[in-house]
């Protein structure tokens, strides 16, 4: 029966025991290794305990506790590597309606061409919530707005949503809406008839029309003239519309994703932002994370941007790059990241990226105590010593015991200065990193 199941299953017991496996099973997961009588645990992860006892959502344990059928997205080990699988856990009862067994089925998800840029590379937490919202709007035809700070790939998520979707094979259409003025978006977005206005010398087809069947993408759509955004909501309501200059309405097909780094939320408080069109375009948010939120993603991130930016001469990073890499801020997300290893490339003469390759340019580098105490001004020692190592603390990611050794003290003494720093920053300071 499991054999007849197109995609890896396996039957389980109550003991997280793996009863039986199909071929597409062994095939994907578990290679040469021994499966049968194994814990699930065990060949999919890697642990001793179940998931729920190693920190993770446990579809077994959801299954027991509801009786119903679960689904969930997991991080499994695969022969080539970690790979986020769509976890589908059915109960199978017994005469009395007791749960004996389970039937585990389990999708790998396809996160982009391995081979392309345009891969989404992720294992945080946060990433994994994100990417289980994505997997699961996109098999349906739901519009999605996609919500962050700049830099955080909405637009790779929107393609992820689009290449995922019963739309793929059909157009994926972007359309900027940031810094359209009202005319150019009504014509961009609809099209014009030929002599429709001063220079309209022949017929051009809109975006909409261009996304016909596919997905249009409508990337910073808080940049939205309020006067446009009601031609916008005519569009998704009736499903028509009608070219500049033209008298005849044209019938609409696509599915609409929707990105903004801004706070529409708030922007409809304010009136710049109209609320019918805000609950027609959000009915399935997805807030992406920042880069601060996936520190255990950056340095995934930066090998993977690291072999496709410079597949022609290999690279990697040293020890002291990748802690370069993990300590630093990214007020500037992803795209912020990608800049510093572009630049990092063109420095790096031999095979091995070093902190001072990845420094960018002075109006850029963390500030200095230069910056931080103007020059001119005198401090105690005292003083000075506690700002630096106040600043030191809120921004190093490591333990106490590597800070002190970067600092050139013993463990002891830092824990001591550490004790002293508490104590006068009782004063309840809401900045404070205590």
């Amino acid at each position: 029966m499991l054999d007849a199941i197109t995609a890896p299953a396996i039957l389980m017991n109550l003991d997280y025991e793996v009863c039986a496996a199909n071929e597409a099973y062994r095939r994907t997961f578990a290679s040469d290794q021994p499966i049968l009588g194994r814990h699930c645990y065990e060949v999919s992860h890697g642990y001793r305990v179940p998931c729920d006892q190693a920190g993770e959502t446990c579809p077994l344990r959801g299954c027991l506790d509801s009786g119903q059928r679960q689904r969930i997205l997991h991080i499994h080990n695969t022969p080539t590597g970690r790979e986020h699988v769509d976890v589908e856990l059915s109960p199978i009862r017994d005469e009395e309606g007791e749960i004996r067994y389970f039937v585990e089925i389990m999708h790998p998800v396809n996160q982009g061409d391995r081979h392309l840029d345009r891969q989404m590379v992720g294992y945080s937490p946060a990433y994994t919530q994100m990417l289980e919202l994505l997997s699961r709007a996109a098999a349906g035809d739901i519009s999605v707005l996609l919500l962050g700070e700049s830099g955080t790939g909405k637009e790779l998520a929107a393609q992820y949503l689009h290449s995922h979707s019963k739309r793929s094979a059909n157009p994926f259409v972007t359309v900027e809406c940031s810094g359209l003025t009202e005319s150019l978006f009504e014509s961009e977005l609809f099209g014009h008839e030929k002599g429709a206005f001063t220079g309209a010398t022949h017929r051009k087809p809109g975006l909409v029309e261009a996304a016909r069947g596919g997905t249009l993408f409508l990337d910073e759509v808080g940049d939205i003239p309020l006067a446009m955004q009601i031609k916008l909501l005519r569009l998704i309501e009736s499903g028509s519309y009608r070219p500049v200059g033209s008298v005849t309405p044209k019938q609409a097909d696509f599915r609409l994703i929707c990105a903004t780094h801004r706070d529409i939320a708030a922007m409809v408080q304010a009136g710049s932002f109209r609320k019918d069109l805000y609950y027609r375009i959000s009915p399935f948010p997805v807030l992406l994370p920042s880069l601060s939120e996936r520190l255990e993603d950056i340095i995934p991130l930066a090998t993977h941007m690291l072999e496709q930016l410079s597949h022609q001469r290999p690279l990697q990073f040293s020890d002291a790059a990748c802690d370069w890499l993990i300590s630093r801020d990214y007020p500037g997300n992803i795209r912020e990241l990608r800049n510093l290893i572009e630049r990092a490339i063109l420095l790096c003469d031999g095979n091995t990226i070093e902190p001072l390759h990845l420094q960018p340019p002075g109006i850029l580098q963390t500030p200095s105590t230069d910056q931080v105490i103007p020059a001119q001004e005198i401090l105690p020692l005292a003083n000075l010593e506690s700002t630096y190592l106040s600043r030191v603390v809120e921004r190093f990611r490591g333990d106490n015991s590597a800070l002190a050794e970067k600092l050139g003290v013993s463990e002891r003494t830092l824990y001591r200065k550490l004790r002293q720093l508490r104590e006068n920053d009782q004063s309840g300071r809401s900045d404070s990193p205590f």
